[in-house]
């Protein structure tokens, strides 16, 4: 079930309507707290076939409960979260995903068909630090408190960057400066978090979940090629990165509950800007 439509999740069971089992849409956590305003009861009603048997009605949780099952069933309309979900995969290629919406081309290569180097791998790690010290230190720090609801989400990069770079100069290897890629885009961010607080979510949403999906597999394809398979902590968490991962998904869809269509839109249109700066980051691992 598509757009508008709604898609269904049934606690303690297994149908999710709508979503890949990697990608489950809005938690109960999420629906426990918006049921309620959206009144989406008469999807229900007009649509019977959906939970045969089952005469449903609205909790004073919020939660759908059904009346001849011990379980509650929860119906949402399309969240936010999926929206900045599409607009995303649709500027991936082909070759980095088989939702993208690009043709790939001599530009963006897959990194596992080119050949990184040690030292353009470190420049990477040091630009994208920078990056993830700008974005949580925006939100332990600042007063929007949208912001607060990202303090502490467990998906934090720095302090897993600081070890890997230790790790790097025991090593011998050098560590280089920050660059302009990673600079230009932390200046960009702080400036964002204070004049658009769409916009930077938008920007907050890409950076660690692109981390946490195609990140970790261009973090093992490298690692491969010039680390030995050495597994950096970069691309570890602390639990279970599912549930993470799904805590920040509904924070957003909260926060977004409150936002105008057009403040949405503006939100999306940032996503292209998100992957140009991230993009620019992650070339430099081809650097030398």
């Amino acid at each position: 079930m598509a757009g508008s439509t709604a898609a269904a999740a049934i606690v303690g069971g297994s149908l999710y309507g709508g979503y890949t089992a990697s990608d489950k849409g809005p938690s109960l956590r999420y629906f426990a707290t918006v049921m309620k305003k959206n009144k989406i009861s008469p999807f229900l009603k007009n649509n019977p076939s959906i939970f045969p048997n089952t005469s449903v009605q609205i909790s004073s949780t919020g939660l759908w409960e059904s009346k001849k099952r011990s379980r509650a069933v929860v119906v949402s309309a399309k969240m936010f979260v999926d929206e900045m979900r599409s607009v995303a995969m649709k500027l991936h290629t082909k070759d980095q995903a088989k939702e993208g919406g690009r043709k790939s081309s001599s530009s963006n290569k897959p990194i596992g068909k080119l050949q990184p180097s040690v030292e353009g791998y470190l420049k990477f790690l040091v630009d994208s630090k920078i990056v993830y010290d700008t974005l949580e230190s925006i939100v332990q720090n600042s007063a929007n408190p949208s912001y607060a609801k990202f303090k502490n989400t467990g998906l934090e990069r720095s302090e897993k960057l600081v070890k890997d770079l230790e790790w790097f100069k025991k090593l011998g290897h050098t560590i280089p400066e920050p660059s302009s890629p990673g600079t230009n885009y932390a200046r960009y961010l702080e400036q964002l978090s204070e004049t658009d607080p769409p916009g930077f979510i938008c920007h907050f949403y890409n950076v660690y979940f692109a981390h946490s999906a195609g990140g970790r597999m261009i973090g093992k394809k490298v690692a491969g090629m010039i680390l030995d398979d050495k597994e950096l902590e970069f691309y570890k968490w602390d639990g279970d990165l599912k549930e993470l991962l799904q805590h920040v998904r509904d924070d957003i869809n909260e926060i977004a509950n409150s936002w105008s269509r057009e403040e949405k839109d503006h939100c999306l249109e940032q996503t292209a800007m998100s992957f140009e700066c991230s993009g620019e980051i992650l070339q430099l691992v081809l650097s030398s």
